[in-house]
């Protein structure tokens, strides 16, 4: 983990300020979701979209209105910005392309559900999204641009690395370690102690009973492999 050594907190410094100007970073169903958080907490102040799609320009969603592409962000000096992409790859590229034009990580927001109730030994990185019904255990650490769907419950001791992802209803034992950009399939269960490695995927309710592979899809009850794929040296 990038924290290796430090004591977990909770990243205060993104996400505890009211009405701070924040732009959504894709109009997406992602998107509408935020919209609805931040609107309903006064956590921050939404000034509206940035999407890649020309055709949206202009576009009011859900009273936000789409403001260009995303590479404008730093039209916005003043605006926090949160990536509302559901892949966690999409989110990787984005963040990437953000940071050729000096959008580095004290510009992103995090955005949580107001039922949401941090232990203090826990920590949330920049640019998270966690909805409503979702439950932190102690010890909880989370990488940057994470994002946690309704009704997950992340157990004591649970750690996952930069732009992993929780689909809904995804339940995880004590202990369990969730690896860069791997996605975790609706109401899938991971066992007490294991990981799942970087890039890896775990499909709609499987039951991970053993480590998951970087790179590898598995799915079924018990979870089993069905395809890997290999990844580079970077």
């Amino acid at each position: 983990m990038p924290w290796a050594g430090e004591s977990p907190k909770l990243a205060q410094p993104y996400w505890w300020k009211t009405l701070s100007e924040l732009i959504l970073l894709a109009a997406s169903g992602l998107a509408r979701e935020v919209l609805a958080v931040v609107r309903t907490s006064g956590q921050y102040d939404v000034v509206g979209m940035l999407d890649d799609d020309r055709e949206l320009l202009g576009v009011s969603i859900d009273g936000a209105s789409v403001l260009g592409p995303i590479d404008e962000a730093d039209r916005f000096p003043e605006a926090f910005v949160v990536v509302c992409l559901e892949s966690g790859r999409h989110r990787e590229a984005v963040v990437h392309r953000l940071s050729s034009l000096g959008i580095l990580v004290d510009r992103y927001a995090t955005v949580l559900h107001s039922d949401i109730r941090v232990p203090d030994e826990s920590r949330i990185g920049a640019g998270s999204i966690l909805l409503q019904n979702v439950t932190i255990g102690p010890w909880v650490v989370l990488g940057n641009h994470v994002v946690v769907m309704p009704m997950v419950n992340l157990a004591y001791n649970v750690q996952a690395d930069d732009f992993a992802t929780f689909s809904a209803g995804v339940s995880t034992g004590e202990g369990c370690r969730i690896g860069r950009v791997a996605h975790i399939g609706m109401n899938a269960s991971i066992a007490e102690g294991m990981s799942v490695g970087p890039y890896a995927s775990v499909g709609m309710g499987a039951a991970v009973l053993d480590h998951v592979p970087p790179g590898a899809t598995w799915v079924g009850v018990p979870a089993r492999e069905i395809r890997s794929i290999h990844l580079g040296d970077d």
